[in-house]
């Protein structure tokens, strides 16, 4: 969910030589393409069949933004936690519940108004939803961070709510309020507490990730079972910055996989409907706190990234994303419902260079033209 500071504003293929023969030019062209075929498939470049995402097609309650999704494996329900909205339960983070990943409905809220986080509105005046929330299994737990703050101020705070089952039916479901987890303010950090995303070293010890605009993309040590900071003494990590101003960078999600950590961030310009300018990109370290590259090498901290997808078609803005049993969630603003925001789930494809890749193989033929 985009938070900016106030007052700020938005391969080239070389010509076959020539050869004694038009055979052998055909033999060579046959060879070179051939060999150009492995390379791009072997990258994870657009046109591979073997590197495509593939897009799950969604019907029913479709409006999300900024989704922390928990895919249900064997059978099991899965779930979208999202933004609240201010006509809805006082802005409290909605629930939306598929019983396979497709077909979507409205589930109600986190919290009412007799059980809302009060302490939230006194810590944040002007609270008028609650932002972007995370959630996370550990040790049959479920830990849902959210934010709250309002537009152009790094007045912000993250809170922790707890569960022991996600099913409203069951008897023991209820959600505890743990109260703050870290918070800014304007004039004395340089970051914005907002867009949590947690995740475990490959130890089991829990960190979370955060930020939007200001000094970027940062990441503190939590600790089980609390689910809070290790030592609030402690600042920040610094992860990932944009680098140009106002420095739009936000919603970190980091995902372990095969001794790599990746770190998907959205970049650029949300909320704006059909004139957003969101977009995914993606960055890999061996350790959790960094520093992650992109395929180039460069630094995600330095303004590297990997772009993973953008704008194209009815699809304007792609960001605001989370990850789950390999799919990932996000949103984007569909320009046939005049720029409203959607959820859409995408199966994540890995290339043979371990790279993630988010275009679906019918967006691979449609850059490639």
């Amino acid at each position: 969910m985009e938070r900016r500071p106030a007052g700020q504003l938005t391969g080239v293929r070389r010509p076959l030589g020539s050869g004694r023969s038009i055979a052998l030019a055909v033999v060579v062209a046959v060879l070179v393409a051939a060999a150009g075929a492995v390379w791009w498939s072997a990258s994870g470049g657009h046109g591979s069949a073997s590197t495509a995402a593939t897009a799950l097609e969604l019907s029913g309650d479709l409006r999300a933004h900024d989704p922390a999704i928990v895919a249900g494996t064997a059978g099991k329900p899965w779930y979208v936690f999202s933004t609240g909205d201010a006509s809805v339960a006082k802005g409290a983070i909605q629930i939306r519940t598929s019983p396979d990943g497709h077909a979507w409905t409205a589930a109600g809220t986190v919290w009412d108004a007799a059980t809302e986080p009060a302490w939230v509105r006194t810590a944040v005046p002007g609270v008028t939803s609650f932002w972007a929330p995370d959630i996370h299994l550990h040790d049959g737990t479920y830990y849902l961070y959210y934010a709250a703050s309002t537009f152009g101020s790094n007045r912000s705070v993250i809170g922790l709510l707890t569960n022991t089952t996600l099913d409203a039916t069951d008897p023991a479901y209820a959600w505890v309020d743990r109260g703050e987890v870290w918070h800014s303010t304007p004039g004395s950090t340089d970051y914005n507490a907002i867009d949590p995303g947690i995740v475990e070293d490959a130890d089991g010890t829990p960190w979370m990730a955060f930020g939007s605009f200001w000094g970027g993309v940062q990441m503190i040590r939590l600790e089980w079972p609390s689910g809070m900071p290790t030592d609030p003494s402690v600042p920040p990590v610094h992860l990932a910055s944009h680098t140009v101003p106002p420095n739009a960078i936000e919603a970190p999600t980091i995902v372990p996989r095969d001794g790599w950590f990746y770190l998907f961030v959205s970049r650029d310009l949300c909320c704006r409907a059909s004139a957003s300018t969101y977009n995914l990109v993606v960055g890999r370290s061996r350790e959790v706190t960094g520093p992650y590259m992109d395929r180039s090498g460069a630094d995600m901290a330095a303004g590297g990234g990997e772009r993973l997808l953008a704008t194209g078609g009815d699809m304007v803005g792609p960001g605001g994303e989370s990850y789950s049993n390999g799919y990932l969630a996000f949103h984007f603003y569909a320009t046939h419902l005049g720029g409203d925001f959607q959820l859409a789930i995408r199966k994540v494809a890995w290339g043979a260079d371990g790279w993630p890749v988010l275009t679906t193989a019918d967006e691979q033929r449609a850059d490639a033209g």
